[in-house]
């Protein structure tokens, strides 16, 4: 079965947040987040790199075990998994030979973590795909973001301007060919079979650069689905739509494309030590049933713990989820 068919069918994902940010778990110097997103802390508190770096050396989740995370996600029904592999933080889960700030070189944990998990989805019969921003990285200058017409949420900045504050310096072209380009490579010759690639907030990035990676997708590995959010432009190159964050379209009838939408267990990608906002399991149930009857798969999210293990409610709540649906069928 190709990957368009098998997506079309699978109905159901797990997308997984992991990085520095689970360490502050949403908390900085004593100050909490609110109700905004784990991943983003560093832009939300402007923590400057030379501080937000220092995590890496605290890096080490030792209960992370790829084969436990596969389990939980194929228990729950999951037909293919979502990890970040690096996010705006730029902290790459993988061991990466053009930038060592990654788990690898610059952490003590000092194992890839995509290695594992790439291994264990495979010998397990899962998908296997990966989250990669490739336009934002708060660890590099001439990342992009700083032209964002709007700020995120709370009034975050989409760049770094905090440790990068001359905009007319910057070139995103020196980093795209410098880093980007060639982790996505990393990416998809060094683990296996890629099912799809999930590219996000793509300011700066120009048209032309966008389809690059499109087509670097596709040199070499040409059944890998790519993402919408690859490029924000009429023209772009994509296999599926990514609707917003935890959307739920009510009138839909297109059948003939593929959608998805990404969603969170609470109010967080990114684990928040303090967030118990979870949906219940009946919640899961009816907002898979409302998106798989329009055709949309649900891509739920999952912020491990900085130890490497899920949060239990997040487990309980999934696995009771899958209890409720079968009892349906």
């Amino acid at each position: 079965m190709d990957n368009k068919k098998f997506f079309k069918e699978a109905k159901y994902g797990m997308m997984i947040h992991f990085g520095l940010y689970s360490i502050l778990a949403g908390e900085y110097e004593g100050k909490r987040m609110g109700k905004t997103i784990g991943e983003w802390i560093q832009s939300y508190f402007r923590i400057p790199n030379k501080i937000y770096a220092k995590l890496a050396s605290k890096f080490y989740p030792s209960e992370f075990d790829a084969d436990e995370w596969v389990d939980i996600a194929t228990k729950a029904g999951m037909k293919y998994m979502v990890v970040t592999t690096k996010h705006h933080e730029g902290f790459a889960l993988f061991k990466s030979e053009v930038d060592s700030f990654n788990v690898v070189d610059a952490s003590p944990f000092g194992r890839d973590i995509i290695k594992e998990l790439s291994d264990a989805c495979h010998k397990r019969g899962l998908k296997f795909g990966i989250y990669y921003s490739q336009a934002l990285d708060w660890h590099e200058e001439n990342a992009g973001g700083w032209d964002a017409s709007e700020l995120n949420v709370e009034g975050m900045h989409w760049g770094n301007d905090w440790d990068y504050p001359d905009n007319s310096k910057k070139d995103f072209s020196e980093v795209f060919e410098r880093k980007i380009k060639p982790q996505v490579k990393e990416l998809l010759t060094n683990y296996g079979d890629i099912f799809s690639i999930w590219f996000d907030t793509p300011w700066t990035i120009s048209e032309k650069q966008s389809l690059e990676l499109y087509n670097l997708v596709k040199k070499y590995q040409p059944d890998c689905l790519v993402n919408s959010r690859i490029g924000m432009f009429p023209g772009i190159k994509f296999d599926y739509t990514s609707f917003g964050d935890n959307e739920i379209p009510e009138e839909f009838k297109n059948v003939e494309m593929l959608f998805e939408t990404p969603a969170t267990l609470n109010d967080t990608w990114g684990y928040k030590y303090y967030d118990d906002n979870w949906k219940s399991p009946e919640e899961i149930v009816s907002i898979k049933k409302h998106l798989n009857e329009r055709n949309i798969n649900y891509l739920l999210n999952v912020g491990p713990m900085p130890n490497g293990k899920f949060p239990k409610k997040a487990i309980e709540i999934l696995l009771e989820a899958k209890r409720i649906e079968d009892k349906k069928e």
